[in-house]
């Protein structure tokens, strides 16, 4: 497991995903465990979306937990804020906020739960490349 705390700054955006990239590369070389572009990829996206909402919408700090579970990569972002994001309706017009959705089309996992202070997101991305014949790891529907 690999953990940060950033202070909720813009540059803490690209500090979490330099650690997202970090996480990954020594889970491959210390673990064996295979890590495509793609994958090293999505996880930088997500945890940059996450952290990226957590700057935008909660005073204060934000903190980063990375873990190897299985065959998956659990991403979790706790915040200050106790309201709990919620996707908006697609609309290809919208310019911006679209983190969340994203954030939901790319993961197998995702849930959000309030903590005593704050909430605390929680997503996870398959480290198999093509899981289910999906690129997302979904399965079609």
């Amino acid at each position: 497991m690999t953990s940060a705390a950033y202070e909720g700054s813009p540059a803490d955006i690209a500090a979490a995903r330099d650690l997202a990239r970090a996480f990954l590369t020594t889970v491959q070389a210390d673990h064996g465990v295979p890590v495509s572009e793609r994958v090293m990829g999505v996880v930088q996206l997500v945890v940059s979306e996450l952290v990226t909402n957590a700057c935008k919408h909660a005073p204060g700090p934000c903190l980063v937990d990375l873990e190897l579970s299985g065959n998956s990569v659990g991403i979790a972002v706790w915040d200050t804020t106790p309201v709990l994001p919620v996707a908006k309706a697609a609309d290809p017009g919208r310019v911006g906020q679209h983190g969340l959705e994203i954030v939901m089309a790319v993961c197998q996992g995702f849930e959000v739960h309030r903590e005593p202070v704050g909430k605390r997101i929680t997503a996870s991305v398959m480290l198999a490349d093509d899981p289910g014949g999906d690129v997302a790891g979904r399965s079609p529907v």
